[in-house]
C-alpha cells in the first residue's frame, strides 16, 4: 500500500534523543525516509553534534542545508544567524558552536558540503519548496508576523505554490491568494511556549491537509547530557521549560506570547 503522507521538520540541532524519537514517530505511521524532509540545522545547541549527523545520513531523509551546516562545511567561527555583537545569543553561540567543530567528523563536513540550498518538487498539482530561512539570506528570521510581501517574493523566485520553510523555530501555517506559508516547527528546542514539548508537521496528500503536530521525547535525558558536556545552561534548562532564555530575535508579535501553550493543529490546502 502507497503511504501518501509526507513529515517536515527542521532543526534537529543535536537533539539526538529528539531525533530518534521522531524516527519511532515515523515509522509508527508508516512514513518512507523518502516522504521526509529536514529543513536544516541538523547541529546545533545539543550534545550530539556527529551523533545526530550520523542518524540523519542513516534514516535517509531528504536534508537540505541550514545556516550552520554552510557554516561548519566553510569553516567559519561562528553559526551564521548574524545575532547582534554581545548579545546573549552571540554570547551563546562561542560556546556551542566550537563545541560542535571539535565534535564533528570529516566525513560528516563532506556531507554538509554536498547538501542542497533548497529543494522543489511537485505534489498534488502544486510546487513545494523547502527552504531554510530566506533564499538570498538563508538566516533571515521569517515569522508568522513578518509581512507577506516577504514571502511573497519568495514565492515568486522559487515559482512555488507551497512552501516549507524553517530557522524562526516556531511553527505556524498561513494561506493568502492560494500560496502556503508553512513553518512545521523543529525539534531541537521548544516553540517557546512553556512546554517540552517539539514540533513538526504531516501533509497527507490524499485528503490534502496539514496538520502540525508536537512530540514528546526524553527532554530531561538531553538536558543532562547537555549539562555534562558544559554547553550553555540555559539552553539545557529550555529543553524543560520550554520558555526561550530571551526574545532577542523574536518581533514583538511572537514575544507577547511566549509561554502559552500552542495547540495542534489540522489545515486543509
Amino acid at each position: 500500500m502507497v503511504n501518501n503522507k509526507y513529515l517536515f521538520f527542521g532543526g534537529s540541532y543535536s537533539n539526538f534523543h529528539a531525533i530518534q524519537r521522531l524516527k519511532e514517530t515515523a515509522d509508527e505511521l508508516g512514513i518512507p525516509a523518502k516522504n521526509i524532509f529536514h529543513t536544516g540545522d541538523v547541529v546545533g545547541y545539543c550534545a550530539f553534534p556527529e551523533e545526530t549527523v550520523r542518524f540523519v545520513r542513516d534514516w535517509g531523509i531528504q536534508v537540505i542545508a541550514g545556516n550552520v551546516e554552510i557554516q561548519l562545511a566553510n569553516g567559519e567561527n561562528d553559526c551564521g544567524c548574524n545575532f547582534d555583537e554581545g548579545s546573549r545569543c552571540a554570547d551563546f553561540s562561542t560556546l556551542w558552536y566550537p563545541y560542535a567543530q571539535t565534535q564533528l567528523s570529516e566525513d560528516s563536513i563532506s556531507w554538509m558540503r554536498s547538501l542542497p540550498l533548497y529543494l522543489s518538487f511537485e505534489l498534488n498539482n502544486k510546487r513545494w519548496s523547502v527552504i531554510h530561512g530566506g533564499i538570498k539570506n538563508i538566516s533571515e528570521f521569517i515569522f508568522a508576523s513578518s509581512p507577506w510581501e516577504q514571502k511573497e517574493q519568495i514565492f515568486k523566485e522559487l515559482g512555488a505554490d507551497v512552501v516549507i520553510a524553517g530557522h524562526c523555530g516556531l511553527p505556524f501555517f498561513q494561506k493568502e491568494n492560494d500560496k502556503i506559508w508553512i513553518n512545521p516547527g523543529v525539534i531541537g528546542m521548544p516553540a517557546n511556549d512553556g512546554t517540552s514539548r517539539v514540533w513538526y508537521g504531516i501533509y497527507d496528500a490524499s485528503e490534502e491537509s496539514f496538520e502540525i503536530k508536537s512530540l514528546n521525547y526524553r527532554s530531561d535525558q538531553a538536558r543532562k547530557q547537555m549539562y555534562e558536556k558544559q554547553l550553555p545552561p540555559e539552553y539545557a534548562d529550555t529543553l524543560i521549560t520550554g520558555i526561550w532564555d530571551n526574545c532577542e530575535i523574536l518581533p514583538d508579535k511572537e514575544t507577547a506570547v511566549q509561554g502559552t501553550p500552542l495547540e495542534e493543529k489540522k489545515f486543509m490546502l
